[in-house]
């Protein structure tokens, strides 16, 4: 059944019988009847724009939501590759460090070594430079005892003979410096 305007209240006619009720009071209610239809009418169709304009900010919204979720997700996943990046970058920069710091502990170790291997061979030049200086200035006084050894029977023989000279000299008998 289709539904009835304002119009097809306007216009229906009523067939008249003869105690009907009075055709004056049923056409003035009949006036109110499209009146009220017709604001009711004009209302729905208004009522049903607005629902229809509503629908469509709704969809917007939806639109603009699912957008909004998408622009999230994609900003999510954007600062969890940073994050992983960053974190793979630390990750290099340690273990560069990790070996430039085991490079700089075993050029220190070397150098270390190679300095306690230098002290080493300078101690064992200080010990033979000590062993030839000991032996050298043993045979300078096994030299210097002998020398002075014949200097002191020079020494004596002269201060012999310059004492037996004296003596000769001066007329002393005895037989040496002492006596």
């Amino acid at each position: 059944m289709a539904r009835l305007t304002p119009l097809d209240i306007q216009n229906k006619e009523f067939s008249r019988s003869f105690r009907g009720y009075n055709e004056e009071e049923v056409d003035e209610f009949l006036d109110l009847i499209v009146e009220d239809y017709g604001a009711l009418f004009r209302e729905n169709a208004e009522l049903k724009d607005k629902i229809r304009e509503l629908e469509d900010k709704i969809n917007e919204y939806k639109k603009m939501e699912s957008s909004m979720q998408e622009a999230l997700l994609l900003a999510q996943k954007a600062a969890e590759e940073k994050r992983m990046n960053a974190e793979k970058e630390a990750e290099i920069i340690i273990k560069e460090a990790q070996i430039e710091a085991q490079k700089i502990i075993d050029e220190a170790l070397s150098k270390l070594q190679a300095v306690e291997s230098k002290i080493r061979e300078l101690k064992k030049e200080k010990e033979r430079f000590i062993l030839e200086m000991k032996a050298l200035l043993s045979t300078f006084w096994e030299l210097l005892e002998r020398e002075l050894g014949r200097e002191t029977k020079v020494e004596i023989k002269d201060q012999s003979s310059a004492w037996g000279e004296e003596r000769r000299d001066s007329g002393i008998s005895g037989g040496g410096p002492l006596g």
